[in-house]
């Protein structure tokens, strides 16, 4: 074994994650907004921002690992050094993150304007055999981040860990990660301002002609009177905004319950459209009389199943009566302009029961970065989220526009897309005043890395 070779690129499917950043304009705008330093030797700090985000893609989990990106240096020049990064990040203040938000925004609308003209169009979200054509689906939900040492911001979680308590918004037509506020550790599930400021932040990541209908699906933690007022003011002349919300049980709403007729339950739906006998759905608008004083016209459904084993010991007596655990959903939807049957309870239990899929979205977006924060300083920690939410988009990107007809790559979790595609081997050639980089003709996914490499 001997370290002499020469010309060897090693991780080459970071080339597809750092063109794909340049060609949609993400690291050219990132560098007109942020501010440059002056002097011999300061990097561009959106290209410094960029090349984190690609080293988070390839698996980075602190920024001493952006020296990985020194596999790459015959091909974009030497990486940041990580003194570098933490210099871009810890100047990040409150002003220069809105106009960063600006230059993703722009980005994603030409990203997004390339996805509508791929062969299947744009991504519109199939719920129980119904396409939701022209519907943004906006899901929330928080997460926990454990700290294995102390830190700015870290403190005892609701859950009795310690570490932090970011909240994130989610696209659920393309799974890119909108937007995403770190918290403390001891901040409430169900804070309205912070509900309202990631949704907003969400939707100006949005391009404005896909604004018209946005539907926002969160858990019980949105169940609260100023939110869901806030969801309903959303409402106006250019702009539908429909949401399906958690809704905390109490002895008002078990009261309806029990006097539902029989007949009033209907079979549950699949998501793929198919009725089980295994739950029902029923409407319980009218017999409750919680949702009238929360908000005129608000709908409630109730959904019961067999309860678990793990659920058994914190039936209500009701529960334990019927033999049935309940859940109820709060939505202000009596239909859904352009899709037929979404007023029926049975296809909006469907509609909040997907929104089970943000769980996903967590998990994957945890393996990009916020898994752990890498530093003491609560200001370096929320640019590193921020790249985080970048390198999540760019992953997203790079699936959507360049391995879209791919089967076993176009949803790829970030380990499988880095077991076959990111961590690829290459070696870097020049040939008629070109450079060429040339990989594995045996490899799996050769055709696959570079029909996106041209994309």
């Amino acid at each position: 074994m001997t370290a002499t070779g020469k010309n060897l690129v090693g991780h080459a499917g970071a080339v597809l994650l750092r063109k794909c950043a340049d060609k949609a304009g993400l690291t050219s705008g990132l560098n007109a907004v942020i501010p440059r330093g002056e002097g011999p030797g300061w990097w561009d700090r959106g290209t410094v921002l960029t090349s984190l985000a690609v080293s988070i893609g390839l698996g980075a989990t602190s920024m001493s690992d952006i020296d990985l990106l020194a596999h790459q240096a015959p091909v974009f020049g030497d990486p940041p050094s990580d003194c570098t990064v933490r210099r871009c990040l810890a100047a990040l203040d409150t002003v220069t993150l809105g106009k960063i938000g600006k230059a993703r925004a722009k980005a994603r609308r030409r990203v997004w304007d390339l996805i509508a003209d791929r062969p299947g169009g744009f991504p519109w979200l199939l719920v129980a055999g119904k396409l939701l054509h022209g519907w943004i689906v906006i899901d929330l939900d928080a997460t926990l981040i454990t700290a294995h040492s102390d830190k700015q911001g870290a403190a005892v979680t609701f859950k009795k860990g310690f570490g932090f308590h970011p909240l994130g918004a989610w696209c659920a037509n393309t799974a890119e990660s909108l937007a995403m506020l770190l918290r403390e550790g001891n901040a409430g599930s169900n804070t309205v301002s912070d509900h309202i400021r990631v949704l907003a932040d969400a939707i100006e990541q949005i391009p404005a002609r896909y604004r018209r209908k946005i539907l926002v699906r969160v858990d019980g933690a949105g169940a609260t009177h100023d939110f869901i007022e806030h969801l309903h003011a959303m409402n106006s002349a250019f702009r539908t905004v429909r949401f399906t919300v958690g809704w905390t049980i109490t002895e008002v709403d078990e009261a309806a319950i029990a006097v539902l007729p029989a007949d009033a339950w209907i079979h549950s739906l699949r998501q793929n459209g198919e009725a089980t006998a295994t739950a029902g759905v029923a409407e319980l608008t009218g017999l409750d009389t919680r949702a009238e004083k929360w908000l005129p016209g608000l709908r409630l459904t109730v959904r019961r199943t067999k309860p678990a084993a793990q659920h058994r010991k914190n039936l209500t007596d009701l529960e334990r009566k019927t033999g049935w655990r309940y859940a109820i959903v709060a939505t202000n939807i009596t239909r859904m302009w352009g899709i037929a049957g979404s007023h029926h309870p049975q296809w909006l239990d469907a509609l909040h029961r997907s929104h089970a899929g943000v769980e996903d979205q967590v998990r994957v977006g945890k393996a990009l970065g916020p898994r752990n924060l890498p530093s003491k300083s609560w200001t370096v920690n929320r640019g590193w989220v921020l790249a985080a939410n970048i390198a999540a988009d760019i992953t997203a990107w790079t699936r959507l526009l360049g391995l879209h007809d791919q089967p076993d790559l176009a949803d790829a979790e970030p380990e499988t897309l880095r077991y076959r595609l990111l961590h690829l081997p290459a070696t870097l050639s020049s040939h008629a005043r070109q450079r060429v980089l040339k990989i594995p003709e045996t490899w799996p996914w050769t055709t696959a890395f570079i029909n996106a490499g041209n994309a």
